[in-house]
């Protein structure tokens, strides 16, 4: 038997599973902070409710101990209940360790172990020194999922499965947070919507609609937890997306609240374009959102169109991945720029990707949603710059061999260079079904 199982009660896996909802009011909004829930429980009854509103404000324990007070509840002898360990350092706000001893909370029960290495146990350390009981459900980075029939469901307490269960969904609550806090770089994910044969669209061009429109609600609920979204030129070009957030509803989790009195960050737009071929006219560039555009060009773009765009929005001039130049193409031989095939200038044109995912870091931005065709896919996933897939499959077969692919590039040379997946999950949304994955590095 795991004898974390010995601490835990139904009670303290049912209030747990209540600060992960509440965990999620906070998805979009705490950016470049987690998302944290907490509950505070008396005697039996719960007395305290909180969570972390936004970057800067009171942490969740805060807000549980401050509701527990706003009702009249004294927190002393009480059990607090948290999604992830308490913060023992200052920042922006004081320690809550300190405001938690403070209170005189006599147990804590706690989802996930705070990521960053530097910190990671010490609140924990401080909390037990201090005489309050401290048990943890796990690792903020665990290896893989709770699958059933797999050895947590084997085991003989009832309530082994749903504390892996509950662990697990504590640490996916910030694994973007969790993977920047650790890397300085923004968590990728590779959002694609294909055939079954894996096609995005017919040779020329039509992808509207290859998915339902419950599949493409879906996609809007991951642009609403992303702090960015990056597409490459083509799709710009093809397609003139807004990149913007259609769904209006921010609801997490089995709690109903209002949001509409909560200003929730916008979405970044990131388009690469390397010789500045995004139109005046474009909606990204256009439209009422202009200021949160960022075109990324290259040195090689003519200067002309880099200073027009750059009247209108951000532009980014970033170093082009070393490749061996291998095809001329019109900007560099002096042909017609609105003739030239992209893919006639792959080797030119290649934006180094590794730098810009660290420079993205480096301004806060925790996940990069990536919607990108075939070959901008392809640069992250074989790039090895992606931690996670999000492909959406139609029950359709498009077939041609001049059709988009959801991947291309160049692609793995050999069998043992494919990209392995892992923690992998499918959702029916029907009539479509939903690939969620880690990508291993």
């Amino acid at each position: 038997m795991d004898k974390r199982l010995k601490f835990f009660s139904r009670s303290d896996l049912r209030h747990l599973r209540l600060a992960i909802d509440l965990a999620r009011r906070g998805c979009s909004l705490t950016s470049p902070n987690p998302m944290v829930g907490a509950v505070l429980v008396k005697g039996g009854k719960t007395i305290g409710r909180g969570w972390h509103r936004r970057a800067g404000g009171p942490h969740a324990e805060i807000e549980a101990l401050r509701d527990a007070q706003k009702h009249g509840h004294n927190p002393r002898g009480a059990t607090l209940y948290v999604t992830l360990e308490p913060c023992c350092t200052h920042g922006r706000t004081p320690p809550c360790t300190d405001a938690i001893i403070a209170a005189g909370i006599k147990r804590m029960v706690v989802g996930a172990t705070d990521p960053n290495p530097k910190h990671s146990g010490r609140a924990f350390k401080i909390l037990k020194h201090a005489g309050i009981e401290v048990t943890a459900l796990g690792s903020s980075v665990p290896s893989t999922s709770p699958s059933i029939g797999g050895p947590a469901t084997r085991r003989r307490d009832a309530g082994a499965p749903r504390t892996d269960a509950l662990a697990y969904e504590c640490t996916r609550l910030n694994e973007a947070f969790n993977h920047w806090i650790v890397h300085r770089t923004p968590f990728v994910i590779v959002k694609a919507a294909m055939t079954l044969d894996g096609k995005i669209a017919t040779a020329g061009g039509e992808s509207k609609w290859i998915t339902g429109e419950k599949a493409r609600a879906h996609g809007m609920i991951l642009r609403q937890g992303s702090d960015a979204i990056l597409v490459g030129i083509n799709t710009i070009l093809a397609d003139d997306p807004s990149l913007t957030e259609r769904g209006k509803s921010r609801n997490r989790g089995n709690i109903e609240h209002s949001t509409s009195d909560i200003q929730h960050p916008k979405l970044r737009r990131i388009v690469l374009d390397s010789m500045a071929r995004t139109p005046l006219v474009a909606k990204v560039v256009s439209d009422e959102f202009v200021a949160l555009t960022t075109i990324v060009v290259s040195k090689y773009a003519p200067k002309n169109r880099v200073a027009a765009l750059a009247k209108r929005v951000n532009v980014i001039v970033a170093p082009l991945k070393k490749t061996e130049r291998v095809t001329p193409c019109a900007p560099f031989s002096g042909g017609n720029t609105r003739s030239w095939r992209a893919e006639d200038c792959a080797p030119y044109q290649q934006i180094d990707l590794r730098w810009l995912v660290r420079k993205l870091g480096a301004e806060n931005i925790t996940s990069l949603l990536v919607e990108g065709g075939g070959e901008v896919n392809a640069s992250f996933l074989l790039g090895g710059l992606a931690q996670r897939v999000v492909f959406f499959y139609a029950p359709k077969i498009l077939g041609g061999r001049d059709s988009l692919k959801a991947v291309a590039g160049e692609g793995a040379r050999s069998l043992a260079e494919v990209i392995q997946l892992r923690d992998v999950e499918w959702k029916r949304i029907e009539p479509d079904w939903l690939l969620t994955a880690r990508v291993i590095p």
